[in-house]
């Protein structure tokens, strides 16, 4: 039975190693991309900070009148040298200075140092203007077999007897010795981190049925965000309902964090202000407004959303490790590459073992 299940380990390592391997690379190179990407390129991503930012109204229509094209969503920074970036009608992006309302850089959001990583960990790059991002199937498929190997992986470890005594690494022993308890112990001891990391990642694809692992976990539901009925007014948005909805927003939730504004671009729609109050991991709180007039047309506030909801939101920033700090988002770094690591020496042991 051993031996059969070895072979299993092996032979879903040789399958999906190739993938697995890209999303552990992939994602630990996401841990710090955004940084990498502004000290690398700090002309497109960084300005000179100064004593105010521009009213929104004054800062769409400077962007507007630079690229012919309006906001279709707009992300503030809270750092004072950052440049804001957003996204256009035409789903072109630009990086702009929010205290002059200049057009720092436009670009190809997936040919960016993040964008093209964060394409490559999620759907492999490979997109069908007909069916999306067919490939996120498969690269949830991966992840799901990394949570089976890494439990068949403990259960070979915790079968035997003495067990704990194999849980030492001897500096001094022979490289393939080391390698295997390398493998062995940092596989036992990182196992939660990591099948979490793995579930996490597949619920950005398959939400149904993660959902449902943590509402049976949690024994309460995920609540439905609500979203404001469509508008009946056909008007487009005036400029000036921008500084009053935003007013309106900050005053609803003055303690919250502004993530991203939504620009409506269709009859109908509202302007929407995504936000994160305090008791938040990520911003899931939301303010809309009417893109005439600027006042209010409904809020919710997820900071106090019951326990799945909670943990359902907090998804995004365990996965990404920006939840307590530089030194855990070092780990989830460190973490992210040992997928990477147990299929390359796994794959080693075979060979080692095969072809002395």
């Amino acid at each position: 039975m051993k031996l059969w299940l070895r072979r299993l380990h092996l032979v879903l390592a040789l399958i999906s190693g190739l993938f697995i391997t890209c999303l552990s690379v992939t994602g630990a190179l996401l841990v710090y991309a955004k940084d990498i990407q502004i000290l690398s390129q700090p002309d497109k991503w960084q300005v000179s900070s100064q004593d105010e930012v521009l009213p929104l109204s004054r800062l769409m229509s400077a962007v507007e009148r630079e690229t012919g094209q309006p906001f279709a969503m707009l992300m503030p920074e809270t750092d004072p040298q950052l440049a804001w970036q957003g996204k256009l009608a035409n789903d072109e992006h630009v990086s702009v200075n929010p205290y002059t309302g200049d057009v720092v850089y436009r670009y190809d959001y997936n040919t960016t140092i993040y964008g093209f990583t964060m394409a490559l960990h999620r759907w492999l790059l490979y997109e069908d203007g007909e069916k999306g991002k067919p490939l996120r199937n498969w690269v949830s498929i991966s992840a799901l077999v990394l949570i089976f190997e890494l439990l068949l992986g403990f259960y070979l470890w915790v079968k035997p007897k003495n067990r704990l005594k194999r849980l030492v690494i001897k500096r001094r022993a022979k490289l393939r010795i080391l390698m295997y308890q390398l493998h062995t112990v940092l596989g036992v001891y990182l196992l939660v981190p990591l099948l979490l990391i793995a579930f996490t990642g597949m619920a950005f694809n398959w939400k149904k049925p993660t959902q449902q692992v943590v509402e049976t976990i949690t024994f309460s539901e995920v609540e439905t965000r609500p979203v404001p009925a469509r508008l009946t007014a056909s008007e487009s948005l005036l400029p000036a309902a921008i500084d009053i909805a935003y007013d309106r927003a900050t005053t609803i939730f003055p303690d919250a964090r502004l993530f991203r504004i939504y620009f409506p671009l269709k009859a109908g729609e509202h302007i929407g202000f995504r936000m994160q109050n305090p008791g938040e991991s990520h911003a899931y709180s939301w303010v809309w407004a009417h893109p005439v007039t600027g006042q209010e047309t409904g809020r919710y506030d997820a900071s106090s959303a019951n326990v799945a909801t909670q943990v359902w939101n907090f998804k995004y920033k365990f996965h990404t490790g920006d939840f307590a700090g530089p030194v855990v988002q070092f780990l989830w770094f460190f973490v992210a590459l040992l997928p990477a690591f147990f299929t390359g020496s796994g794959i080693w042991f075979w060979y080692k073992r095969h072809y002395k």
